[in-house]
């Protein structure tokens, strides 16, 4: 029994024991979260604190500023008083001012009355005839005044009436030339579409693609003013490495040189990129017309035209009839060009095959122009030369005539000295006719030679015995002479 009071006594000492021990954890564990609690209850006062003194600042400042508001309010109730009160003074001033004024207009009234019947009692008929005299005369010379500046004005007005109506009736011309124009735009444009829709279709074609870069590739040449067969030969055909070859195009260059052109036209991929409706489609298209292009230079540069005609220059023209298709292609592949000229071909559009082709226009009418000057000299030598052999002819004609002249001149003398003597006697013994034998001259004057340097040559190779015989025959003529006038000397 003992054991079992004690056991129990010992359990409740134990408990009391254990609920004490709980009792002061738990009190230190509230006391600490008390602090705990404090201490946050503290930082949110200063904090209030602080937002309180910051508020009362701003309630000090906005209680200033009232303050200023309320003053300034004051001050324009003031002013508004002192204005209301000036208005006021001057709308009794106007009153005051126009009750004067009805009254002195009143007083008026009556004066003017009174003097009028008056003066109108006294004078009535006579100043009633002759204010209507005036009257008259100035509506006259008024009406002829107003008539005077109402003429213009009528002229004006009539002319701007006139050219309303010009305006007007040339607007409505004008009005329906633009919309026949209108019209008529609408229905080229419609046109245009249509056919710019078959074209697109028949460009989609690769043998009207063909057919195309040809015509464009010939028309450009004769832009540039070659002629056919004689600057440029189509469709040439030759045997290649590779089998048959026949280029479009085959241009002759100066010093019997050549230069091979090529049409292509890559337009599937560009038409669709034209037609494509987002960029990104449009870039795939564009990139594809790129490769065609490039495909065809790489299939040019492989044929190697350069080697299969023997005077060709090293290179072959790839002529595209569009510089928007090179364009493009140059836009999605930069080293096209680069890569062209590498493997020898010239990607050449209507510009620069013109300005190429024109180059070689010029080149061929500067060969004409030195073939030109070739031959020119040469027929000038060959004039020189005729014309020297001319004045030796010319030379010989000369010392024919001399002959001739001294054989005249010793025929007269001869006549004078022999014949004429004897005739005379005839005519003396009465057997001649009345009529005189007339005189024979001789002829004195000399024949002009040839003294250009160009007939020296042929003047100094005249043989010297013609000379020496012309010196005696002419002394001879010169004793004639002499002798004939002694003979005529009665």
């Amino acid at each position: 029994m003992l054991e079992a009071v004690l056991v129990v006594t010992g359990l409740v000492l134990g408990a009391a024991i254990g609920g004490i021990g709980a009792w002061l954890i738990g009190r230190s564990r509230l006391t600490a979260a008390h602090a705990a609690e404090r201490g946050r209850l503290e930082q949110r006062l200063a904090a209030l604190e602080t937002v309180e003194k910051e508020l009362g600042k701003q309630l000090t400042e906005r209680q200033l500023d009232l303050g200023d508001l309320r003053a300034a309010l004051d001050g324009e109730r003031t002013e508004r008083a002192r204005a209301e009160e000036r208005a006021a003074a001057e709308r009794r001033n106007v009153e005051d001012q126009r009750r004067l004024l009805d009254h002195a207009r009143a007083q008026l009234a009556d004066t003017f009355r009174a003097l009028s019947a008056d003066a109108l009692s006294q004078t009535s008929g006579t100043f009633l005839e002759r204010a209507r005299e005036t009257i008259d005369a100035q509506l006259r010379h008024r009406e002829q005044a107003v008539e005077a500046l109402l003429r213009p004005l009528q002229d004006a007005l009539r002319r701007a009436e006139e050219q309303v109506r010009e305006l007007e009736k040339t607007r409505q011309q004008a009005y329906g030339g633009l919309e026949e124009q209108l019209r008529s735009l609408a229905e080229q444009s419609r046109h245009l579409q249509r056919e710019t829709s078959t074209l697109a279709t028949a460009l989609r074609s690769s043998q009207a693609r063909g057919r195309w870069g040809e015509v464009a590739l010939r028309r450009v040449v004769e832009l540039a003013g070659m002629t056919e067969h004689c600057d440029f030969v189509e469709q040439v055909t030759v045997e290649g490495d590779s089998g048959r070859l026949r280029p479009d195009m085959v241009v002759r260059l100066p010093a019997a040189r050549e230069v091979v052109v090529d049409s292509k036209v890559p337009l599937a991929a560009y038409l669709d990129a034209v037609a494509a409706t987002t960029p990104d489609a449009r870039r795939e298209a564009l990139a594809r017309h790129a490769r065609e292009l490039r495909a065809h230079m790489t299939q040019l540069a492989n044929r190697a035209y350069w080697k299969q005609f023997a005077q060709s220059a090293d290179l072959v023209v790839m002529f595209i009839p569009g510089e928007s298709f090179v364009t493009a292609a140059v836009e999605a592949d930069p080293d096209l060009p680069t890569d062209a000229m590498a493997r020898r071909v010239v990607i050449a559009t209507p510009m620069i095959l013109f300005t190429l082709l024109a180059a070689v226009a010029h080149g061929w009418q500067q060969q004409l122009v030195a073939k030109s000057a070739e031959d020119v000299r040469r027929l000038g030598q060959e004039l020189y030369e005729r014309l020297a052999t001319l004045g030796g002819h010319v030379r010989g004609i000369g010392q024919s005539l001399e002959k001739a002249v001294e054989a005249y001149n010793d025929a007269v003398g001869s006549i004078e000295r022999r014949v004429l003597p004897a005739a005379r006697r005839f005519r003396d013994l009465g057997a001649g006719t009345r009529d005189d034998i007339p005189p024979l001259e001789a002829i004195d004057q000399g024949l002009r030679r040839l003294t250009a340097p160009e007939f020296a040559e042929q003047l100094e190779l005249a043989p010297e015995a013609s000379d020496a015989g012309a010196r005696p025959r002419r002394r001879a003529a010169r004793t004639a002479d002499v002798d004939r006038s002694e003979d005529a000397t009665p």
